[in-house]
């Protein structure tokens, strides 16, 4: 059967009066637990993207939570497919008095390349719903050569 299993808090650990805490005490600095805790600093990449390879065309699929299609450009250049996304604040919550003591939305924007080579650039489509982006980019396809007989005269 499952128990509950007691933690122990930093009230405990500090009380221990061993002088190991204090080698953490930065960590409770405001500008490290901003540092930390903000969502772009925990993904590099700013969003989570899948691409597979259904075998007649590449699906890729792109997260992004939140965010209006508006604000989703794609490119498909050299080659390269290009996804870019840009928040922005609601000018329409903002406190005009300034009295904020924390402010954890942003205006930002994020943007990742990918190379996908041998794509139809004419047949690529997409669509945003619910937060998610899918890609699809179909391949092109290759006519297998003909075989000609020739005679030999």
């Amino acid at each position: 059967m499952l128990s509950l299993v007691p933690f122990v808090t930093k009230r405990n650990l500090s009380n221990a009066n061993t002088g190991f805490q204090s080698l953490f005490d930065v960590f409770n600095e405001p500008f490290f637990n901003d540092f930390v805790s903000s969502p772009a600093n925990l993904n590099c990449s700013g969003f989570k993207v899948d691409v597979k390879d259904n075998g007649n065309a590449y699906e890729l699929i792109a997260d992004f939570p939140g965010m209006k299609k508006e604000n989703i450009s794609l490119d498909y250049e050299n080659n390269y497919l290009t996804i870019s996304a840009k928040t922005e604040d609601n000018k329409d919550e903002q406190d005009d008095k300034g009295n904020y003591i924390r402010r954890e939305r942003h205006v930002g924007s994020m943007s990742r390349s990918f190379y996908i080579d041998n794509i139809d650039e004419t047949k690529i489509s997409a669509e945003f719903k619910d937060g998610t982006l899918k890609v699809d980019l179909p391949k092109i396809v290759e006519e297998p050569t003909k075989s000609t007989k020739i005679e030999i005269k």
